[in-house]
C-alpha cells in the first residue's frame, strides 16, 4: 500500500517534504488501523481530532484523501476540520528584531545566515524555494516555479538584494549553482536551516519563537502592506491561490495589538 502510493506520488508535482508527510500519515494509518475501510477512516479522524491540533488534523487528511483518490476511492473522502482563526498573527519577527538579526549576522561576517533570511525576507520565498535558488536566478533577477496545479510563480528578486547578493558571490568566486549549501557542499536541507536559525537567535538574545523560516515569509509579507497597500499584488507574490489567505497579513500580531491598545485607550 505504502509502496504503490510513493509510486503515485513521485508522478506528481508534489513537494519531498509534502510527500514526505503524506507517507508518514499512511504509515501512521495503516499502523492504527490496517486497512482501508470507510469505518476505519471515520475512527481513523476521530483519533487524530483527539490528539492532534485542528492544522495537523487537515495536514492528516489531506494525505488519506490523496491517497483515496490514487485508488479510485474519492467518495470515501474525509471533510476536513474547521480552523478557528485567531484574530491576530503570532509569532511574526518584528521588524525591528529582523533589522538587528540582519545586521548581527553581517557585522559578524555570517555573510551566508545573513542572505539565507534576506532571501526569505524580501523575496517572500518559502524555505523550499530558497534552497532552490541559484546564481544563474539572481543574474536573472527572479526564480521561476510552478505549483502542484501546473500555475506559474515568479518570485522577483529585488535589486538591491541582487547587488549585493552577486557581490557576496564574486567574493566567493561562485559563477553558477545552487547557492545555499551546507559544508559539504550538499543543499543545505529546510531542517538544517531551521535549526541554525534557532542557535542564531539565542547567540543574539532574540526570542527563538520568532526565529524560523516561515516567519521571514510572513515578514515580507507585513513590511509589504505597510507600504503599498494592494493585497492582490501581494497575493500573486506569495503564490496564493486565494486572496482571502493573504487577508490574515491585514491583521497585527498580538504584541502589535497590545502596544495599541495601551497607546491609545486612557478611559
Amino acid at each position: 500500500m505504502i509502496e504503490k502510493f510513493e509510486r503515485h506520488l513521485r508522478g506528481t508535482n508534489l513537494s519531498e517534504n509534502t510527500i514526505s508527510s503524506y507517507l508518514y500519515a499512511m504509515k501512521q494509518y495503516k499502523e492504527l488501523y490496517g486497512e482501508v475501510t470507510r469505518k476505519n477512516l471515520r475512527q481513523y479522524k476521530v483519533w487524530l481530532i483527539e490528539n492532534y491540533k485542528p492544522k495537523t488534523v487537515n495536514l492528516r487528511l489531506r494525505a488519506i484523501n490523496c491517497y483515496l483518490e490514487s485508488i479510485g476511492k474519492e467518495k470515501w473522502e474525509l471533510p476536513f476540520v474547521r480552523v478557528q482563526q485567531k484574530a491576530f498573527l503570532e509569532n511574526v519577527i518584528s521588524e525591528a528584531d529582523y533589522e538587528y538579526f540582519k545586521n548581527s549576522l553581517k557585522n559578524d561576517g555570517e555573510m551566508f545566515w545573513y542572505f539565507v533570511i534576506r532571501f526569505m525576507a524580501a523575496t517572500g520565498a518559502r524555505v523550499s524555494e530558497l534552497v532552490q535558488i541559484k546564481v544563474e536566478h539572481i543574474k536573472l533577477g527572479h526564480l521561476d516555479l510552478y505549483s502542484k496545479g501546473g500555475k506559474l510563480r515568479r518570485i522577483y528578486i529585488p535589486r538591491l538584494l541582487k547587488e549585493e547578493a552577486l557581490s557576496w558571490l564574486t567574493e566567493k568566486k561562485q559563477e553558477s549553482g545552487f547557492i545555499f549549501l551546507n559544508k559539504y557542499g550538499k543543499g543545505i536541507t529546510t531542517r538544517g536551516i531551521a535549526g541554525q536559525l534557532k542557535r542564531l537567535a539565542l547567540r543574539y538574545g532574540i526570542d527563538p519563537a520568532v526565529v524560523y523560516p516561515h516567519s521571514f515569509r510572513h515578514r515580507f509579507a507585513k513590511s509589504f502592506l505597510e507600504r503599498c497597500n494592494d493585497i492582490a499584488f501581494l497575493a500573486d507574490l506569495m503564490g496564493h491561490e486565494s486572496i482571502e489567505t493573504t487577508r490574515i497579513y491585514l491583521r497585527k500580531t498580538s504584541t502589535e495589538q497590545r502596544e495599541f491598545v495601551d497607546r491609545i485607550i486612557d478611559w
